[in-house]
């Protein structure tokens, strides 16, 4: 890792601003301390600390002592004909892979707890996760407990949701920034170096007329401040629409609301394996075209035709029309604390892509897959499968993925860790003349979360052995180690990185498999309710593949991050 004096200053900075950002936000928020410090938080979070994962009540898991549905202590009012406390339709965040169980129970649940000596008998309440990363799209943020608080015992930020206009209007609004600063050895894996602060503000509207329309909208700016490389396009974008979509409610089955969402949205479904909104980029990543959904009690159905939206750095971002996925997804929870996902996707893309002789497009590609996940008693499992059909360019596609992990919840142990082994695999190509392709396409995955924190890995032609452990020495301090062991389904196919694109290959295959191992150091600081600092250290060791393969072997990443919502 390089260390200089931009680096110094940059991490000064941002030290800087958290530290008086807090401050702010811990003498701002006296209601909060006083009016909260004992009220239950209203839901569960089990989950990757930052993945948010909020279980409705069906969705409690079997080992918990906390029974209370989601809204059971608020009081709502109707208004008219309209229960605003079903109002707007969300899409809860599913479980994702690799779940922890942050802590419950009494204790400081932010620094400005800590420092003020307000000690909680339970998480306080939002509709944000209490770390710096927010994969769920602000408008799945559940702030309807709001409806069921004194208005003077409401913070800053919940004083901006749930605005009642009228008898059947309402109105929220809300945001984030951030600055990431990112220090980079062999960038890419480049004999380059990448010193660089990455800058984002994101701010919604969300207004809805009664349950039957509801109009949201999500402005987004994005920019690399000083990089020594040329920016990813994921990187920069100063000046467009995230999000920008209409609801309307069509009828109602079995009680639970079925909604035709139409214009630019995120998505995210299942384990993110395959579909995610990928917070870790700088735009993330977002749709055009229509959705259907309904969420019930143990069934969920989701139907989409969407083009994926390329960012531009200066103008102003359009869909793709040379790319279409299409899929539906279903969900169902037999009993609480499993979760069974059946899905179709379709993805077809009419580019002309061909990286090192490999051809990445045209295709067209069905991927059929199932999940299960859960827990019991302390343990927990998950595994997901996924077959792929269909042509790339002339050839015919037959590939697959699969995952299956082991985990094990220790709640009587000091920092109550949660463990997991996983092993994750993606068929490659072992004869790239053949009339079949074999290479997995990863379609629109949260490979960052998944395939190591440096980002050189992604699910296509690659076996990946890994383990996880996730600890909370405070409720207020998230910490997690991750170790991934990585080498090569087909020496001939290539190394793809997290975007899908090769990144490295030895059509000859003598260079062997192994592509190394990679170390992953991950802190959250939950600075206040609205408030986090993250920092974090990543290596890859190389293996005999990079190292007999042009350019360096090893890569470093060294983050530090401060993100302020509202």
């Amino acid at each position: 890792m390089v260390v200089g004096d931009k680096f110094r200053s940059r991490v000064v900075l941002l030290l800087w601003a958290s530290l008086s950002c807090g401050g702010f936000i811990a003498r701002s928020s006296g209601a909060e301390q006083q009016g909260t410090a004992n009220t239950a938080s209203g839901f569960r979070v089990e989950a990757a600390p930052f993945l948010n994962w909020q279980p409705r009540e069906a969705d409690q898991a079997a080992d918990s002592s906390d029974s209370s549905g989601p809204f059971e202590q608020a009081d709502f009012n109707l208004c008219g004909d309209t229960d605003w406390s079903q109002v707007p339709a969300i899409c809860p965040m599913p479980r994702p892979g690799i779940f922890s169980f942050p802590p419950r129970g009494p204790g400081y649940y932010s620094l400005a707890d800590r420092i003020s000596g307000t000690r909680r008998e339970q998480p306080p309440r939002s509709g944000y996760p209490p770390f710096a990363l927010m994969p769920p799209s602000f408008f799945d943020a559940d702030f309807r407990y709001v409806d069921g608080m004194d208005p003077y015992e409401r913070t800053l930020v919940e004083r901006l949701k749930r605005i009642r206009l009228g008898q059947r209007g309402m109105f929220s609004t809300g945001g984030q920034f951030w600055l990431r600063y990112m220090n980079e050895t062999n960038s890419r894996l480049l004999p380059a170096n990448n010193d660089y602060t990455l800058a984002r503000a994101r701010v919604f509207g969300d207004l809805m007329y009664s349950d039957s329309v509801r109009l949201f909208g999500e402005y987004l700016w994005a920019d690399s401040l000083s990089p020594d490389l040329p920016s990813a396009p994921i990187d920069v974008d100063r000046g467009d629409l995230l999000n920008l979509f209409v609801d309307l409610k069509l009828c109602e089955l079995e009680g639970a609301p079925v909604v035709l969402r139409g214009g630019r949205q995120e998505l995210l479904l299942g384990s993110q394996r395959l579909i995610s909104t990928l917070d870790w980029a700088n735009t993330r990543r977002t749709f055009q075209g229509v959705r259907m959904f309904r969420r019930g009690q143990q069934w969920d159905a989701d139907l989409f035709w969407v083009q994926p939206v390329l960012p531009e750095a200066t103008s102003f971002s359009q869909a793709d029309a040379d790319q279409n996925f299409v899929g539906t997804w279903l969900t169902h929870r037999p009993q609480p604390g499993r979760f069974l996902d059946l899905y179709y996707l379709y993805y077809g893309d009419r580019r002309d892509i061909t990286q090192r002789d490999v051809v990445r497009a045209p295709c067209d590609l069905h991927t059929l897959g199932s999940r299960w996940t859960g827990d019991r008693e302390g343990f927990l499992w998950d595994a997901e499968l996924a077959l792929q059909l269909g042509q790339r360019d002339d050839r015919d596609v037959v590939a697959g993925m699969a995952t299956a992990g082991i985990g094990r919840r220790l709640p009587n142990l000091w920092a109550t860790p949660t463990m997991w082994l996983y092993y994750d695999y993606a068929s490659g190509d072992s004869n790239p003349n053949s009339s079949t392709s074999n290479t997995f396409n990863q379609l629109f995955p949260f490979g960052h979360y998944y395939m190591g924190w440096i980002d050189l890995v992604g699910r296509q032609n690659i076996h990946d052995l890994n383990a996880h452990i996730y600890f909370y020495p405070s409720p207020w301090i998230t910490m997690f180690v991750q170790y991934h062991r990585f080498w090569l389904d087909q020496p001939t196919d290539a190394l793809y990185n997290v975007d899908g694109a090769v990144s490295r290959r030895d059509p000859t295959g003598q260079t062997g498999t192994n592509v190394g191992d990679e170390l992953d150091f991950v802190a959250n600081f939950h600075l206040a309710r609205y408030t986090d600092l993250m920092v974090g250290y990543s290596r890859l060791f190389g293996g005999s593949f990079l190292r007999n393969t042009d350019g360096p072997r090893d890569s470093e990443l060294f983050h530090l991050t401060f993100q302020q919502k509202w």
